[in-house]
């Protein structure tokens, strides 16, 4: 009877949303802070060539 109150067919897609925005959040706060270093690493690369 109450079976088909509770359902949870977007619930799987929702929190395959909520994991991809938060890798994505840690992604550009991850080159936020060491996109300097990133930089300078490249860039020591490319003298080098």
């Amino acid at each position: 009877m109450f079976l088909f109150l509770h359902r949870e067919e977007g619930q799987g897609l929702a929190e395959y949303g909520l994991i991809l925005s938060l890798i994505f959040m840690i992604a550009i706060v991850a080159v936020f802070f060491m996109g300097g270093q990133l930089s300078s690493l490249l860039s020591s690369i490319g003298q080098r060539v």
